[in-house]
């Protein structure tokens, strides 16, 4: 598919992800100019503004996309990127409105969305078409779970990436103005006791949608087989932070630990997986 032959809402997707990365960089720099004057003080305000407009540009993207092809952004690795993009930042943001302190998390949390956002850029945004007898009430209730989920262990990853570059003189400066390492990794924990219970409800809600769609609640296909392993790897990350008192690094990497299974799972198995088990679908 040539430049020239690209849709609109291609177009507008790639216009977020672009904004998504601007964002991103803007963030890492006001962490590291947090101690210059009024103009550095600007630019966390100048990411989160960067960081609304690609959202936007997304949420209009997703919303002609869909228009045009008639069902939801989740089968290919284009669209699948492209919406949990926006669930995800959107997840962070609106977190972030209720606790401004998740707000100097930034740096952390939209280097890993521009990630997503760079490989966006480099899939096939090729049309996508999903079969009639897949779409039923459950699926979005499916989707809708793994999204928070999902978001909900991002929050709580861009908490633990803080709590490890504070492990270095350079990041103890760019994020000293956050509260002290307990309280991040209690607020991480809360976070990642919420991703457990959306994870669950997802597992849940994948079995009652699998034997409408495929008449069996379980195959073990590769997705599904993944998908159970990040359950069991959240957890007993909860599990061994309640038991056994871990302190807040060693937490935050358990936390990031999943948070890379999870991400493999969502972004990486149902692509390399010859099952017929790909995105929603």
């Amino acid at each position: 598919m040539t430049l020239a032959n690209l849709s609109p809402d291609t177009w507008t997707l790639y216009l977020g992800a672009l904004l998504m990365g601007c964002s991103a960089l803007l963030a890492w720099r006001a962490a590291a100019v947090a101690a210059g004057g009024a103009a550095a003080a600007r630019l966390p305000a100048v990411a989160l503004a960067a960081h609304d407009l690609a959202l936007a540009a997304l949420a209009l993207g997703i919303a002609l996309r869909w228009s045009r092809l008639g069902h939801g952004p989740f089968l290919n690795m284009f669209e699948i990127l492209a919406s949990n993009m926006l669930s995800l930042g959107l997840t962070w943001r609106l977190f972030s409105l209720r606790l401004p302190v998740l707000r100097d998390s930034a740096p952390v949390v939209l280097a890993l969305l521009a990630t997503m956002a760079a490989w966006l850029l480099t899939c096939n945004p090729a049309d996508t078409l999903l079969p009639a007898t897949y779409e039923m009430p459950i699926l979005w209730v499916h989707v809708a779970m793994g999204k928070i989920f999902l978001g909900c262990a991002l929050v709580a990853t861009g908490l633990a990436g803080v709590l490890l570059a504070r492990g270095s003189a350079r990041g103890q400066r760019w994020f000293r103005r956050m509260p002290a390492d307990a309280t991040l990794d209690y607020l991480a924990w809360r976070f990642m006791l919420a991703a457990l219970v959306f994870e669950s409800l997802m597992l849940i809600a994948g079995a009652v949608w699998a034997q409408d769609a495929w008449g069996r609640f379980w195959a073990w296909d590769p997705l599904e087989t993944w998908a159970f392993v990040t359950w069991l790897a959240l957890s007993g990350a909860v599990h061994a932070r309640i038991t056994w008192k871990l302190g807040p690094r060693a937490g935050a990497l358990m936390i990031f630990g999943v948070f890379v299974i999870a991400f493999l799972t969502f972004f990486g198995v149902p692509f390399v997986s010859l099952a017929p088990h790909k995105g929603a679908v």
